[in-house]
């Protein structure tokens, strides 16, 4: 078989993926791989996605892969959507940032009532972003009353609407609210982009198009059509893909942009190890005759293909469980998790890999080698590559109690 009919640097179940109302959403993004690497470098400079990129974006359809189709959006299968966010990331990390962020915010479709839903995300250019932050809101007639600063709004200079977790009090403004369970109640609000003050502060060495700036709203009032309590008892529409906890759902779309940069990273360092002649040595070699670096691209790939299985073939078993079952269990939780965070710490030492390995072309700003290494150790960074998820899935494992916050 020739390198023509079979390469193993293509991860070959991200050719295509499977139809939703006739659109296959992987190929779709596939398809935009060179306009996506060509925005690339302005995305970094300017610290937000270009107009023309988030038109082909919208137009794709990708900032609704998880909208309910009652809204007309694509709710994309679990594992076809990491396929999508795998093949836009192979292209541009930050594109693929930003459609994950609002992915995990889009599930908030399912638990509002019909008309805040269409009111939200019903418009086909409808993007919701949102980050952590300190907020208090003061129920009123009708509604409350939200005071609040957040930040690491991925993807919020794109969007129509933001949202914002906070905690709520009665109309004291003193006495917290408690939901069913007898708990402090903490609800989501969405407040039209137009009400927010948005901060550019942005500054960061990785996932610069993202433009995970700060926002915030003063004494702001917000009808109860327009927020919401995060409980599966209050789903509004019960498809398996909104059984999942939106930590999965970002679980899922990070470690699949995690899996795409290790991709194109290292597909890159091989197509220069064949033409690469290192300077100041003793008998000049190309890189691809050196031995230690054949040794080095086999393990590198099978690490890499290792991973992804791994992270691919967990999704796919759940997913395809879930589906029959209508039910997500702890069990499956915490496989997606251990698989995924398993994928990210991988993908990284393929990326430092074929990064150190390039040598000194590598830390030019006009080669993509850098800004995928920038990228990527800006994701080890974010909350869903922590060790300690690890030490949570051993703990289940071992039949202790676990730290179930971020499963």
């Amino acid at each position: 078989m020739s390198n023509d009919e079979f390469d193993l640097r293509v991860p070959v179940t991200a050719e295509t993926g499977a139809l939703y109302d006739g659109v296959d959403y992987v190929a779709r993004a596939r398809a935009l791989r060179d306009e996506l690497e060509r925005g690339a470098v302005d995305a970094d400079a300017t610290t937000s996605l270009a107009p023309n990129i988030v038109k082909q974006l919208i137009e794709g359809g990708f900032y609704r892969l998880t909208v309910p189709r009652s809204f007309g959006g694509a709710q994309i299968g679990l594992y076809t959507f990491m396929q999508t966010i795998e093949a836009i990331a192979m292209a541009d990390a930050s594109p693929a940032w930003c459609l994950g962020q609002a992915a995990g915010c889009a599930f908030s479709a399912a638990y509002l009532q019909t008309d805040a839903a269409m009111e939200i995300f019903g418009d086909e250019r409808a993007a919701v972003s949102w980050g952590p932050g300190s907020a208090k809101a003061v129920a009123t007639d009708g509604g409350f009353r939200v005071t609040g600063k957040w930040s690491f709004a991925s993807g919020i200079h794109q969007t129509t609407w933001v949202g914002g977790h906070s905690p709520v009090f009665d109309r004291d403004g003193v006495t917290p609210l408690l939901n069913k369970h007898g708990e402090p109640l903490v609800m989501t609000f969405f407040f039209p982009k137009d009400k927010v003050k948005i901060t550019r502060v942005w500054n960061v060495i990785g996932l610069r198009g993202t433009g995970s700036d700060n926002y915030e709203v003063d004494d702001l009032f917000v009808p109860n059509r327009h927020c919401y309590w995060r409980d599966p008892t209050e789903l509004k529409d019960n498809g398996p893909l909104y059984l999942f906890p939106v930590n999965t759902i970002h679980a899922v779309a990070f470690s699949a942009i995690a899996l795409g940069i290790a991709r194109t990273q290292l597909s890159s360092f091989i197509d220069l190890a064949r033409v690469k002649t290192p300077r100041l040595q003793k008998n000049p070699i190309k890189l691809k005759d050196s031995h230690v670096i054949q040794g080095q691209v086999g393990m590198a790939e099978a690490q890499l293909r290792a991973a992804r299985h791994y992270a691919f073939d967990s999704v796919e078993r759940v997913w395809l469980d879930v589906e029959e079952t209508g039910r997500v269990t702890l069990d499956q939780r915490m496989l997606i998790r251990l698989a995924t965070t398993h994928a990210i710490h991988q993908a990284r030492e393929v990326v430092d890999f074929a990064y150190h390995e390039a040598g000194a072309l590598a830390v030019l700003a006009s080669n993509p080698f850098e800004r995928r290494f920038r990228d990527m150790h800006t994701i080890t960074q974010q909350v869903q590559a922590r060790r300690q998820h690890f030490e949570t899935v051993g703990r289940h494992i071992l039949g202790l109690e676990p730290d179930l916050t971020m499963v």
